[in-house]
């Protein structure tokens, strides 16, 4: 598992199994106005919110529309959202499938959801059902 700032070319070239994710935010995908939005409110006095390490780095949508097109990898696509009906949150995930199947890539299965509380953890049981579509996804690809 790495950010997006260090999936390299060279990196993919080894890949079997791309499995991308990212969070929602405002219905899809993140963007450089939600990601900038999302630091700021971490970084707000009081904020339950932690940042990964490189969250303040290159965005998932920019390097999805970089993906070499010699790849020849199955891939999958996740999202995290909060516990809401996905007509309500949006999917990131279907975009990430869309930019993976446009890149020509053979997903093994239809896009997942795993879902976060309001402070931004994985709700009990979301851990193991992760583990599951892991284990689905090596199934699949093998």
């Amino acid at each position: 598992m790495v950010p997006v700032a260090r999936a390299t070319e060279q990196l993919l070239e080894q890949t079997d199994l791309l499995v991308v994710g990212g969070p929602t935010h405002a219905h899809g995908m993140s963007r450089a106005t939600t990601r900038d939005g999302a630091v700021t409110d971490a970084y707000k006095h009081g904020s339950p919110l932690t940042l990964d390490a490189d969250a303040e780095g290159p965005g998932l949508r920019d390097w999805l529309d970089a993906l070499p097109a010699t790849m020849h990898a199955k891939a999958a696509a996740f999202d995290t959202r909060v516990d809401m009906p996905a007509w309500l949150t949006g999917r990131a995930g279907k975009g990430i499938a869309g930019q993976l199947r446009k890149h020509h890539l053979a997903l093994v299965a239809e896009p997942e959801s795993f879902l976060v509380t309001r402070q931004n953890t994985l709700q009990e049981g979301e851990t193991v059902r992760a583990q599951q579509w892991g284990r689905l996804l090596a199934a699949t690809a093998g």
